[in-house]
């Protein structure tokens, strides 16, 4: 009969099986493989400044590979040897010149500056020629901060170790939520990507912002260009404004006052009976009287213009003539277009 294998066999075999591939993709992200294979250049320095491997290798600020290992050449810590794993068979002149280039807010890396000799290239196994020369300022901030940088490396040993340490303990439910956690990474990744990408269109040249800028060049321009008459109209106002504080406001306004109220005065007397005009606007029988006298005058005009003979017969009359008959008007003779006065 088939042997039987229990449930804790498999589940032994499943966990190391597991154990092994979780440290195969841990060295994987730290840029190691299981078998060295591929592109490997070396360079010796006395001081690694930090550098750890999987930091990059820059040439010209593209990363043409990362640290592949650091180790020491013998016993002797003097001559430190760094293992650089190209991502692929690059060109690089035999006389390019490698060194540790220290960065403030990031981890240091190995930068490659190349050669001008084109008919001898690197080959793998090939050593570069190092320089251990750094710039003013960051030997000085080096001379501040070694010892935290110190403490900075001790501690990341120490993690590195709790990593590892950590790993071999790792539970599948833990390596999955891991896992998750590096899928989660990815759709941020991609996220700050399309934002990068909206952002590089705003600011393009077509984009909203420099459309609001190029509008803002415009303004400035166009205030520029008439600042005379801005001075000119800044100069009137202050002239006026001169003017009118010079001006005796007080006093005329006080004459106004003085004017609108006589005004008033003679108004109120208007409309009270006291004086002529008074009288004349608000006493009705005068308006009759007046009215009445009108009327008479018209009917005597009326009655002249009809009957001239009668008057003259009157003046004769008046000499001793004979007097005249006939009746008087009593109102006044209608005219074209009237409707109040009859025969």
């Amino acid at each position: 009969p088939a042997m039987k294998i229990s449930n804790e066999t498999k589940v032994g075999a499943l966990t190391s099986i597991a154990i092994v591939f979780l440290i195969l993709g841990f060295n994987f992200l730290k840029g190691k493989s299981l078998f060295k294979h591929g592109t490997f250049l070396y360079a010796k320095f006395a001081d690694t400044k930090g550098l750890m491997p999987s930091n990059p290798v820059l040439v010209n600020g593209y990363q043409v590979g990362t640290v592949y290992e650091i180790s020491t050449e013998g016993n002797t810590v003097d001559t430190i040897i760094v293992a650089i794993k190209l991502n692929k068979d690059y060109q690089l002149p035999k006389n390019s010149l490698a060194y540790i280039k220290e960065s403030i807010m990031t981890s240091p890396s190995i930068e490659i500056s190349l050669g001008d000799r084109r008919d001898a290239m690197l080959q793998s196994g090939d050593t570069l020629a190092t320089s251990a020369t750094a710039g003013a300022f960051l030997g000085d901030l080096q001379q501040k901060v070694g010892p935290l940088s110190d403490k900075l490396t001790q501690a990341a040993g120490s993690l590195d170790s709790l990593l590892k340490n950590f790993n071999q303990t790792l539970s599948p439910e833990t390596r999955a939520n891991l896992q998750q956690t590096m899928a989660n990474l990815n759709r941020i990744s991609s996220s700050m990507v399309v934002s990068s990408a909206s952002l590089q269109r705003m600011l393009g040249d077509q984009g909203s912002l420099a459309s609001s800028l190029n509008n803002v060049n415009t303004f400035t321009s166009n205030l520029a260009a008439n600042n005379d008459k801005i001075n000119t109209t800044l100069s009137n106002l202050q002239q006026t404004s001169s003017n009118l504080a010079q001006a005796d406001i007080k006093g005329t306004v006080a004459l106004l006052q003085d004017a609108v109220g006589k005004l008033n005065a003679s108004i109120s007397k208007i409309n009270s009976t006291d004086g002529s005009l008074g009288l004349l606007l608000n006493d009705k029988q005068f308006y009759n009287n007046l009215v009445n006298t009108s009327r008479s005058a018209n009917i005597l005009l009326d009655d002249l213009r009809v009957n001239p003979k009668r008057y003259v017969n009157l003046s004769f009359s008046l000499f001793g003539g004979k007097k005249s008959q006939g009746n008087y008007l009593k109102e006044p003779l209608k005219q074209p277009g009237d409707t109040t006065g009859a025969r």
